[in-house]
């Protein structure tokens, strides 16, 4: 069955799957239901082959303003009933932040204007983030009274706990250089036709790794990042997986390599396909 979106555009190519923002009124806010399609959007469809990297990028030169707060406005002042349906809410944004960062396939963000409170978090879900040079990323929830509960996790994992106090504390913008100092961003575009042809290189890039390897090594490396006490198990577990992928893809890949071709799984990504896909303009499969 396939997915109607009204807040995203959905669009898939060459086993890549864009997932663009699509409400510029509220620069790409993420209410309820635009979580709730992204959610859907990221399940895929019932026997749809899984892709082979996920993209995020909001629509109007705008990746994300955060959560709306206005869907709040009826809670402000009265006494916490119990539940509380305001921790009710937030929470489930924390699931679907689980679910995201949890994709055994890349996940790549590509930020244009600003990703601001649940924006940035939703870039820190992304294993990795490209963004142009005036793009902005701040912790915004505290000058509002409020804190970045549900995205703390995921800006700790991606910046480590200094730089997160540093920002959640002081609701601090930063961008450009600043960004790819503190490990906000991992590669800057001077605009938005610079950051289409860097994503169709670091695509292209993904494409030319084995797809199933690919959606192994995520997990791997998440055991590893465990205590040190866990690394055995964890190098009891990548021996199996390393003998997995040679019996799997590794045949291919030894063959092509000894052959001095390109294994059967690359796949070269043009800005042009980029800017189609993220717009929802038909493109060739």
């Amino acid at each position: 069955m396939e997915h109607v979106y009204q807040h995203l555009i959905v669009t898939r190519l060459r086993g890549l799957l864009f997932v663009t923002l699509n409400r510029p009124e509220t620069r790409n806010a993420l209410g309820a239901e635009v979580v709730a399609e992204m959610d859907r959007a990221i399940a895929g469809a019932p026997g749809e082959p899984p892709p082979r990297a996920v993209i995020l990028r909001g629509s109007g030169g705008f990746f994300s303003a955060g959560g709306n707060v206005g869907n709040f406005a009826a809670h402000l002042g009265e006494p916490a009933p119990q539940p509380d349906p305001v921790a009710a809410r937030n929470r489930e944004f924390g699931r679907f932040m689980e679910r995201l960062a949890a994709l055994p396939m890349p996940i790549v963000a590509a930020v244009e204007g600003a990703a601001m409170g649940g924006g940035m978090g939703l870039a820190c879900a992304a294993d990795i983030v490209l963004a142009t040079r005036d793009a902005r990323f701040a912790l915004s929830e505290t000058r509002l009274g409020l804190i970045p509960a549900q995205i703390a996790p995921f800006v700790v994992a991606r910046l480590g706990l200094r730089v997160a106090r540093r920002l959640g504390i002081s609701g601090e913008r930063i961008q450009g250089d600043a960004a790819l100092r503190l490990g906000m961003a991992d590669e800057l575009a001077d605009d938005s036709a610079s950051l289409d042809t860097l994503l169709a290189q670091w695509l292209s890039n993904i494409c030319a790794c084995a797809p199933r390897a690919n959606a192994l090594i995520k997990p791997l490396l998440a055991e590893c990042a465990a205590p040190p006490a866990a690394a055995g198990g964890a190098l009891n577990r990548a021996a199996a997986l390393f003998a997995r992928c040679l019996r799997d893809e590794g045949a291919e890949g030894i063959k092509a390599f000894r052959q001095r071709r390109p294994p059967g799984w690359v796949e070269t990504i043009a800005a042009e396909d980029v800017r189609n896909a993220c717009a929802g303009t038909p493109v060739p499969l």
